[in-house]
């Protein structure tokens, strides 16, 4: 499915008041072949993939099709590539296998300190049982680890694993994957990749050890995740022995077959789809940079195309999700991998810039300018009054 890139062409036709969904980090609408697919393969991959019988042998195909589909996106072998629950469990299987099957070499973990919660909690349930401290490398402004100081981390003995995201979610800016596998490479230590807020989205990246991915990200349903280990790295099991130790029970063949067929979809026309997306967010930014005491965060280029985030002073972020929703506007707030707890974003306090009063936006594909556009316009008007109920608006 390809889209024109001019966006004023998808505002055509739709009401003025129309809610628009601005919240598509981690659940983006389904891509319109994902639910072909994801039909289709209800009708023909709904048995156990497991039985030798015919039925069971079709949906075996079908899986073992959409592995070497989303193998070869990330430029891997097929068996390489894993379905997992979902994307944390794929990144708690990570983590823990990784670092326990090399729980001789130490027990420390490495990561980032803008990595999403579930990396950051599995590092720290990790270094615990075998003995070990989680690392964490600081970040800079715009939320970038620091390069050397993750290549002297990586570099001291008794590191078992180390783990960098592709790029933040949040606040979209890219982290240096490269230099970052360089180092562990040099040093013997596997990399473990998050690329849940950048596939389907950015470049693929190929520095990589272990990968993990979420498909409800790019558009296809929810409850299957992606795992790719390199056939080089041990990964060691966790859990009871199940004939399948990385989706216990089986995995939904349905699921990854959507996932699969969907990667393809977004990554045929991601470059045109990506450059319309960074115009928007680039419009965005500008508009909301005019409203007072606000800070827009991450890096202004070097980031992904469809994120953006910024922080008011004197707001709750509760309130102001709240009467935005009020207004038809469906927006994040709080940190990307938590924000159903409405906390301060660990990720913006590792920046160093306001936690409060946060509004994370990720565009999704049918998003028009005209949608940006209203949303622009509503925002200083939501933003005033949550002040003035707060009793700061002369502020």
């Amino acid at each position: 499915m390809t889209h024109t890139t001019d966006p004023a062409d998808r505002s055509a036709d739709r009401p003025a008041d129309r809610r628009v969904l601005l919240d598509n980090g981690g659940r983006a609408p389904w891509h319109p072949l994902a639910r072909q697919a994801f039909v289709q393969a209800m009708d023909d991959g709904w048995a156990d993939p497991r039985r030798l019988h015919a039925e069971g042998r079709r949906a075996a195909r079908l899986l073992d099709g959409a592995r070497e589909a989303v193998a070869a996106e990330l430029g891997a072998r097929t068996e390489e590539v894993r379905f997992t629950p979902s994307h944390t469990a794929a990144l708690h299987s990570a983590v823990l296998g990784g670092a326990g099957a090399r729980r001789r070499s130490g027990g420390d973990v490495v990561v980032g300190a803008v990595e999403r919660a579930a990396v950051l909690h599995a590092a720290e349930s990790s270094a615990r049982t075998h003995g070990g401290t989680r690392v964490v490398v600081a970040v800079d402004d715009h939320g970038r680890v620091d390069a050397d100081g993750f290549r002297r981390a990586v570099g001291t003995p008794g590191v078992a694993l180390a783990a960098l995201q592709a790029a933040n979610g949040e606040v979209g800016t890219r982290q240096p994957v490269v230099e970052a596998h360089e180092a562990a490479r040099a040093a013997g230590v596997p990399l473990l990749v998050d690329a849940g807020a950048s596939l389907g989205h950015d470049a693929t990246p190929h520095a990589w050890d272990l990968l993990a991915a979420d498909p409800a990200d790019w558009g296809a349903p929810a409850g299957v995740g992606v795992l790719a280990v390199r056939q080089r790295v041990r990964l060691l099991p966790r859990g009871p022995e199940d004939p399948e130790p990385w989706a216990p029970g089986g995995v939904s063949v349905p699921a990854a077959f959507a996932a699969a067929v969907a990667l393809q979809a977004v990554a045929a026309d991601r470059a045109a789809e990506d450059g319309r997306r960074r115009e928007l967010v680039d419009r965005l930014r500008a508009a909301v940079a005019r409203i007072p005491d606000v800070e827009v965060v991450g890096d202004q280029a070097d980031r992904l195309p469809h994120v953006a985030t910024f922080s008011f002073l004197y707001v709750d972020g509760e309130a102001l999700v709240t009467e935005l929703d009020r207004a038809g506007f469906a927006v994040g707030s709080g940190s990307a991998c938590t924000s159903s707890t409405l906390e301060p974003s660990h990720v913006l306090a590792a920046m160093g810039v306001l936690t409060h009063g946060n509004v994370r936006v990720a565009l999704d594909r049918s998003t028009t300018v005209d949608d940006v556009d209203r949303f622009a316009a509503t925002l200083p008007g939501a933003v005033a009054r949550v002040r003035d109920a707060l009793g700061v608006g002369g502020l």
